[in-house]
């Protein structure tokens, strides 16, 4: 093991090569000044898997290695393979690998259209080559991942600076500033007794799922929009423990990395709520017994909602697929395949790189599903009222694991 690269050295490696794909990014106009300066949450997923691709370019070996930056010229080349990779970053590795051999088969054009589907762009080769939104499934899949690493989080906003700062001065006008903030650092020091589930009654109030008192109680009523994004978040919440309690080995994430654990929780939720919590109209039946409806939604918490509840809905659709298939495989003697949104929770839990099962075709359409389950969690967990209670929440959780 004396050939293994130190994580540390890996990590300087990727946020050098992460500020030169998005300096890259921005020359070549798929991200421009506003998003970068915006942060918004899918940069975080943009961003990375921009880095994977360009460095799937760069790749000469096989099997697929990444060739590493050098501090000066006279260092000999170091690649990053499978040899010297840390345990940390093996999963991560060879998924990246896996599509290294796509990505270079592709034409010119077609990769350009990678890049552009990466970011969110819509490609311009119509109808889009079928491949290469598969591979973008998988480098955003990657990318998510590497999001959620704290080393990641510190160092994602001078990444973002230094691509804003390329092409101009510190006095021009045009000058941006990255408005990415990482999210707090916790403690998941448990509290003094453990939460219980709230009862299921019809009551109108949103009451939170956690022992948590105000610092500054107001008797004022909460704004539509306080009231709206509370029960979301709530709801969301009331059903972390739950995931938590039915994965033992998240509760072992949870004491090892805070962080990475809540958001598989919070994402896994998401899943639990689409599909249990939802009316045939897309309301969200909340905590307590409380309804939201679309038309009572702020606007500025509709895109949440539309999201919520098209992803309850392609959930169902994947469900129904699973027992159609299951149903023909029984009737052909088969043995019954891993269903689709079963790789869809593993996917959510443990990452592309450890859920990865069936077959590739149900793979990739996972994925897929799972980014954007992860890309709404990404969205949410941002939003101000998120982030307020995040830590309280951590020590919710620590004392369910515990």
């Amino acid at each position: 093991m004396s050939n293994v690269l130190s994580e540390q050295f890996i990590q300087d490696s990727f946020h050098s090569y992460l500020k030169s794909s998005l300096t890259q990014a921005k020359a070549e106009r798929l991200l421009d000044a506003d998003v970068l300066s915006s942060a918004e949450s899918d940069l975080m997923i943009a961003g990375p898997a921009l880095c994977l691709y360009f460095a799937a370019l760069r790749s000469t070996t096989n099997p697929p290695s990444v060739p590493l930056p050098r501090s000066n010229k006279s260092e000999p080349p170091i690649d990053l393979s499978f040899d010297n990779c840390p345990p940390a970053f093996a999963g991560i590795l060879r998924v990246w690998a896996h599509t290294v051999p796509a990505i270079q088969s592709l034409v010119p054009e077609h990769q350009h259209d990678l890049a552009r589907v990466i970011c969110g762009l819509e490609p311009m080769a119509q109808p889009m080559q079928p491949a290469v939104g598969g591979i973008a499934a998988d480098l955003r899949a990657v990318a998510i991942e590497i999001s959620q690493r704290r080393s990641f989080q510190d160092r994602f906003a001078a990444a973002l600076q230094a691509a804003l700062d390329s092409g101009t001065t510190p006095d021009s006008p045009d000058a941006k500033k990255a408005s990415f903030v990482p999210p707090p650092l916790y403690d998941p020091a448990p509290p003094l007794s453990p939460p219980r589930r709230p009862p299921t009654s019809p009551v109108t109030p949103v009451t939170p799922v956690t022992p948590v008192t105000p610092a500054t109680p107001s008797r004022e009523p909460p704004s539509p929009s306080t009231w709206a994004i509370e029960l979301i978040r709530e709801t969301l919440y009331a059903a972390l423990a739950d995931v938590l309690e039915a994965h033992p080995a998240l509760r072992k994430l949870l004491r090892r990395d805070a962080p990475r654990a809540y958001f598989a929780c919070v994402s896994r939720a998401i899943l639990d709520v689409t599909t249990t919590s939802l009316t045939s109209e897309g309301a969200i039946v909340g905590v307590l017994g409380a309804e939201l409806t679309l038309a009572e939604c702020p606007e500025n918490l509709r895109p949440f909602m539309r999201e919520l509840a098209a992803i309850g809905a392609q959930a169902r659709e994947i469900q129904e697929e699973d027992e159609l298939t299951a149903m023909r495989s029984l009737q052909r003697g088969e043995e019954v395949p891993l269903a689709r949104l079963e790789l869809v929770k593993r996917i959510l839990l443990w990452g592309v790189s450890e859920g990865r099962g069936g077959r590739r075709s149900v793979q990739g359409r996972a994925v897929a599903f799972a980014n954007r389950i992860n890309a709404l969690s990404l969205g949410m967990t941002r939003l101000r009222a998120f982030r307020e209670r995040q830590g309280e929440v951590f020590k919710v959780l620590a004392a369910v694991g515990s």
